[in-house]
């Protein structure tokens, strides 16, 4: 009696500031393959305008979809549980590639029946949901399937079985449904749009950076002085101008086709789905920081890299042939013999590629190829050009040190993620810009001439070029400098660890407390922590939290957030740091953080039954606050904040996602002031 009550008083309770979200619905059934073999199927329906993520999903991303099942010693699972393509996308909440199912999708996983006796196999399923401003807590829903009800699969083969699951057995809508039916095709392809907006300017920014880096190639010692060679060798070739053209076009297409080659090969060796998920993996972080060390070493001149001999002495003897033939054989030999200065380059792309997943590693070498061949096919359709290009000299080797030292800068990317990862704390953010304060304030002196490598000529003057780059790497190496100290660093935000993940994150020289009420106190007060980078006093025990400001005699704000929670990182990140709001924080109020997605095991004796769904019972630490937030403010979305006196009264209304600093304020004073 006393849940229908709560129940019933959930439905009506709602008021104009909550609302309960449950925008997936689970539906289980079963497919017979053999007298042993079973498909497991699990539909899922989402509610318009939000996304349920993958079973794989990049670290510090969303809490990913997560089946676990009841089989005991009655059968036995068979392979991993199968899902649809879905689509990858750059996720506008958590600003990362991440792949998510819209409208339905279904799941699949094979069992074999070992006890023939058995007829339900019991499960669950956990998972997320975000919509693209808010995500609600991990949630946990009971599965069923009844194996007397299996449906035999047409066929009855293991290959079938194993197979890509034929999603399309979804159950369609009934006609009753056909207005909901047309609602949700409309979304789909407004959804098909969107994203596939958002991924053609992800490619086209991979395009636009392979560009580029195909005219720095251009600008090596192996490369740049092999332009004249081959023009001159085609126009002289050549019976008249238009054929010596049309050569030096097809030399151009020669070129472009190898290099897309390559690229075609990476994604199919690889697949596209598998670079993505290489990219976001300890090991080949590591794998990588490697590779761009390797690359960096050799254009700074500790080495070469070649290719054997055999292979350029075969290439070049069918590049004599003549012909289309001749030609395309031409091109590879370019491509081989400047692989020394191209190969760091081309592998860099590769593996920046690799983080978007997808065609991104075609469409890099597409742009680069091109880069590559088009001053090709020009000076050869307008030789009088040749004039007008610097002579070869010391300066190309100038122009590969540079590559090589923002090639050993990228390095410690790859580094940093794999320590973020591991949280090693090893490469710590003032470590990671040390390390490039380093490198660039010693790329600011080999520009300046101070500073020699074992394959540049004799500096005898500056030229004006290089004394320009030189100061733009000195003014960038000056505006590092301040990151050691906790500047923000917003031009290159996307490559240091974050500002929490620091030796010093409130800041070298700051007070923990930063001058805020708890400063006077030598000792910080039980179960109260700092929150960085803001230096905020605040609890992650909800009852601690109270008695502290019982004790003050202080209201206290409810910030019910998650450690996936995008928007929260946001709120505090933008709004908090505004000085009014810091203010309230650290003076006014006493701030309790409730993470509902904290996976850590609640204690033996605090496991209770869940007061929303009877029989379930609450495990985790996120479940207890996630359920306390529900059934309190009637509302389950994070960022969701309330503020509250000693005996657990609101105080004023409470609020969500407010990106707003003046109303945030304006409402912080309005519960200070109440209280």
């Amino acid at each position: 009696m006393k849940n229908l009550i709560l129940i019933l008083a959930l439905a009506i309770g709602f008021n104009a500031y909550s609302q309960i979200y449950d925008p997936v619905d689970w539906e289980t059934s079963v497919e017979k393959i053999s007298e042993t073999d079973y498909i497991l199927v699990v539909n899922a329906t989402i509610e318009k305008g939000w996304h349920l993520y993958s079973q794989n999903v990049p670290e510090d991303g969303p809490i990913p979809t997560t089946f676990t099942f009841e089989t005991k010693d009655s059968a036995e699972l068979i392979g991993a549980v199968s899902e649809e393509e879905g689509m990858t996308i750059d996720d506008p909440v958590f600003n990362m590639r991440i792949k998510f199912f819209d409208n339905k999708t279904a799941f699949k996983q094979r069992i074999k029946v070992l006890n023939q006796e058995l007829s339900i196999v019991k499960g669950e399923v956990e998972f997320m949901v975000c919509d693209d401003q808010r995500c609600l807590p991990p949630d946990y829903v009971d599965l069923e399937f009844d194996l007397t009800q299996a449906v035999s699969v047409v066929g009855n083969t293991d290959e079938a079985a194993v197979a890509t699951p034929a999603f399309g057995n979804i159950t369609e809508p009934k006609n009753d449904e056909s207005a909901s039916k047309m609602v949700s095709d409309d979304a789909d392809k407004s959804n098909v749009n969107s994203e596939t907006e958002t991924e053609s300017k992800g490619l086209f920014g991979i395009f636009f950076i392979a560009f580029l880096s195909g005219f720095a190639a251009l600008l090596t010692p192996c490369v740049f002085p092999m332009i004249p060679m081959t023009v001159s060798f085609f126009t002289k070739q050549s019976k008249n101008k238009a054929k010596g053209v049309q050569n030096a076009i097809i030399y151009g297409i020669s070129i472009i086709v190898i290099y897309l080659v390559l690229g075609i090969a990476v994604t199919a060796i690889f697949g596209a789905d598998a670079l993505n998920a290489m990219a976001t993996n300890v090991w080949f972080n590591l794998i990588f920081f490697v590779l761009l060390i390797v690359f960096a070493l050799s254009f700074l001149g500790a080495f070469e890299i070649v290719l054997p001999n055999k292979w350029l002495n075969k290439v070049d003897k069918q590049a004599d042939r003549g012909g289309l033939i001749g030609i395309f054989f031409m091109a590879l030999a370019l491509a081989l013999v400047s692989f020394s200065c191209t190969g760091p380059i081309v592998g860099t792309l590769l593996v920046e590629a690799a983080s978007k997943g997808g065609i991104a590693p075609i469409v890099g070498m597409l742009g680069f190829s091109l880069a590559i061949a088009l001053p090709f096919a020009l000076f050869a359709a307008f030789p009088g050009w040749l004039n007008s290009l610097p002579k070869s000299g010391g300066w190309l080797n100038t122009v590969k040190v540079v590559l090589g030292f923002l090639e050993l800068a990228l390095a410690f990317k790859f580094l940093s993620q794999a320590d973020l990862v591991l949280q090693l704390h090893i490469l710590e953010r003032e470590v990671f810009i040390a390390i490039w304060i380093a490198i660039f304030g010693t790329l600011a002196l080999y520009l300046f001439g101070k500073i020699q490598l074992p394959h540049d000529s004799p500096l005898t003057h500056i030229s004006v070029g290089r004394l320009s780059l030189g100061l733009i790497v000195l003014t960038f190496t000056i505006y590092l400098i301040p990151g050691l100290w906790g500047a923000p660093l917003k031009i290159i935000s996307a490559f240091p660890p974050p500002l929490d993940y620091s030796e010093s994150p409130y800041g070298v020289g700051n007070s923990k407390t930063g001058g805020g009420s708890a400063a006077v106190q030598e000792e910080l007060p039980d179960g109260g922590h700092l929150l960085a980078p803001h230096q905020i006093l605040a609890f992650n025990d909800y009852d601690k939290g109270v008695a502290y400001a019982k004790k003050v005699n202080k209201p206290i704000m409810l910030d019910f957030t998650g450690w996936a929670c995008v928007n929260c990182r946001k709120m505090e990140q933008n709004v908090w740091v505004d000085d009014r709001v810091l203010s309230v924080l650290k003076n006014d109020i006493v701030l309790i953080s409730l993470y509902v997605d904290d996976k850590r095991k609640l204690e033996d004796d605090e496991i209770v039954e869940s007061q929303l769904r009877p029989g379930k019972q609450l495990k985790y630490i996120g479940q207890k606050w996630s359920e306390f937030q529900t059934i309190k403010f009637k509302t389950n979305t994070q960022p969701f904040y309330a503020i509250i006196d000693h005996e657990g009264e609101t105080i004023n209304e409470p609020v969500g996602f407010m990106f707003d600093a003046d109303e945030y304020h304006a409402w912080l004073q309005d519960g200070v002031s109440k209280f």
